[in-house]
């Protein structure tokens, strides 16, 4: 279980600090899917950036059952991510001079991971293992991304804005190969999106606004990436 405390976050200095997170706290359990949603400055990849140790709060506790990690020194906050968390993003940061193959190991290496080629599989790539990124398009290159966190083996997965790039079909691909992967897998993810469709595939739906938790419900019902609006 992911437990925040009374996260309080800055930035700027003293004539122009700016709060940018007020004082969350919430709690996320083990296997939940959860989305984060919010107008633009609201906070909320602030706060996915706390939630994975990317970023310190000013105040306040970041737990992973007991494991405070917002009060680890720096090298075992990088040491914790490495074993636990994984992370995808509206770029895909993938190494233009790695073919598939080698950018998903990069990932597996981290977690001692030899059998990372089936998850290069289920995204759908296995016939373009020694393809370069930029022969591959943008939905390919995505799913490269996907695999190498996955590939990690991690607790949890933290996403920002996955499908920003992305045309709807290929949005929809994406989405449908991390809750499929999620199903086989176990993990947990939390993801930021403006796409309000794509909450009603969360189970926890979070809504922030101006730093704060406006609102937190759960979906009675899950839809896949094929049965939302776009």
């Amino acid at each position: 279980m992911i437990k925040a405390r009374d996260i309080i976050k800055s930035y700027g200095n003293r004539e122009s600090r700016f709060q940018v997170l007020q004082g969350i706290s919430l709690e996320i359990t083990d296997g939940d899917f959860v989305v984060i949603l919010g107008a633009s400055g609201s906070g909320k990849s602030t706060f996915l950036n706390v939630l994975s140790g990317l970023e310190r709060p000013d105040s306040g506790k970041v737990l992973y059952d007991e494991t405070d990690i917002s009060s680890l020194p720096d090298d075992k906050v990088t040491s914790f991510r490495k074993e636990n968390v994984g992370f995808i993003f509206q770029q895909y940061y993938l190494l233009p001079n790695m073919d598939v193959d080698k950018n998903v190991r990069m990932g597996a290496d981290l977690a001692g991971n030899k059998d990372y080629r089936n998850i290069i599989e289920a995204v759908g790539l296995g016939e373009k293992l020694h393809k370069y990124p930029g022969e591959l398009s943008g939905g390919e290159q995505q799913r490269v991304s996907i695999a190498r966190a996955l590939a990690k083996r991690p607790r949890v997965l933290f996403l920002d804005e996955p499908t920003g790039a992305l045309d709807e079909r290929t949005g929809r691909q994406v989405l449908d190969y991390i809750c499929r992967l999620k199903d086989t897998y176990g993990f947990t993810i939390v993801m930021v999106t403006h796409n309000l469709n794509i909450a009603e595939m969360a189970n926890t739906v979070i809504r922030m606004n101006s730093g704060k938790i406006a609102d937190i419900y759960q979906n009675k019902a899950q839809k896949t990436a094929y049965e939302i609006g776009w």
